[in-house]
């Protein structure tokens, strides 16, 4: 594994947006690149409108899009910090 020295930035993913099957589609697709990113990632901003809708709840968890919300907590777990806007 090379060290994880790169900083990434997305935003936009709107997840969430109708129809439905688009919005998986952009979330394995996203799912997907963050495992290609997850080698030399050391942070990983999500500047915001990742949900195609925003509570600021601090203790709720939006319903559906277990892959990307399960990668994230695959790389918390690697090591990479993560920033989320809303």
């Amino acid at each position: 594994m090379s060290e994880r020295t790169r900083i990434y930035f997305a935003s936009d993913l709107h997840l969430g947006m109708h129809p439905g099957e688009e919005s998986l589609r952009r979330e394995k697709l996203f799912v997907q690149w963050l495992e290609e990113i997850k080698k030399d990632a050391s942070e990983l901003w999500l500047l915001g409108d990742v949900f195609d809708y925003w509570f600021e709840y601090k203790k709720v968890v939006p319903r559906g899009f277990t892959r990307f919300l399960g990668k994230l907590a695959s790389l918390s777990d690697a090591g990479v910090k993560i920033h989320l806007l809303p």
